[in-house]
């Protein structure tokens, strides 16, 4: 079983860096980039702090999450496992921002599955990790 929650760590990690290096670069597909260069103006425009008066620059906004994707994702990967749970954390807030910011645009629920999916792996290497934990101190 730990094969397996390992196998997922490594994939969800590396699934997550590969999102993030098309939002960072056009050289994987120009297409997919430009795509998301412009779903972030309308990310930007429903960002939770938005009500507080901070409105982020779509193109930063999008280098921010890429690189947080990629750097979160590798660590995730192929870190120590106190560094795979803070980037385990740090990518659950991304997935519950994105599914929020797809809620608030009313997008179709098909838009929000890949998030939910993300969300709810993400959720369950972290009660996996919790479990391990707590396991470890009784024995």
């Amino acid at each position: 079983m730990a094969l397996l929650f390992s196998a997922l760590r490594l994939l969800l990690g590396l699934f997550f860096s590969a999102c993030g290096l098309l939002k960072l670069t056009d050289r994987f597909s120009a297409e997919l980039h430009l795509q998301l260069k412009s779903q972030f103006v309308q990310f930007a425009d429903v960002f939770p702090l938005k009500d507080f008066g901070y409105k982020p620059e779509p193109v930063r906004y999008l280098e921010i999450v890429g690189w947080i994707e990629v750097v979160a994702g590798f660590l995730l990967a192929f870190g120590p496992q106190l560094l795979q749970e803070i980037s385990n954390f740090v990518l659950t807030i991304v997935m519950i921002g994105a599914i929020y910011t797809l809620l608030v645009l009313k997008e179709p629920i098909a838009m929000c599955a890949p998030a939910t999916v993300c969300l709810g792996l993400l959720l369950l290497l972290n009660i996996r990790g919790r479990g391990r934990s707590a396991k470890s101190k009784f024995e």
